[in-house]
């Protein structure tokens, strides 16, 4: 296990949710539900305007994992996801990862958090992840 690793450890990273995020990730996964695209029908929903995939908000927790905290070579086991908030295009979202379990061969487990601009809690849960071998 990376030595530097410590419980309490975080990181995290912030983007701007865009129309062009719901596309390609539409475009990727085949998601192309009103809910996200089409006003008129959104009208008469819930939430009245489109929101983005919530899976979105979740890739950004896959970011911080992969290139952060733990970081390259890190691979997932397990990720629990609970959505809070409905995300819409414009919405700022930090995606925090904090390390809160060291366990055997190589396995943390660690919070993940988004927030939007507002601190809000959009999405919180768990994740079980591998970290590569110091080398």
């Amino acid at each position: 296990m990376k030595d530097d690793l410590k419980i309490g450890l975080t990181a995290q990273s912030s983007k701007r949710i865009t129309d062009t995020d719901l596309s390609l990730f539409a475009a990727v996964t085949g998601d192309f539900n009103p809910a996200h695209f089409d006003p008129v029908y959104c009208a008469g929903t819930y939430f009245k305007e489109p929101i983005a995939h919530g899976m979105i908000a979740a890739g950004l927790i896959s970011g911080v994992i992969g290139m952060k905290l733990p970081g390259p070579g890190t691979v997932y086991l397990q990720q629990t996801l609970n959505f809070l908030v409905p995300v819409k295009v414009g919405d700022v979202i930090t995606a925090s990862v904090e390390v809160v379990e060291l366990l055997e061969k190589r396995k943390v487990r660690l919070k993940t958090t988004c927030v939007n601009q507002g601190g809000v809690t959009v999405l919180d849960g768990e994740a079980l992840v591998s970290v590569p071998q110091k080398g």
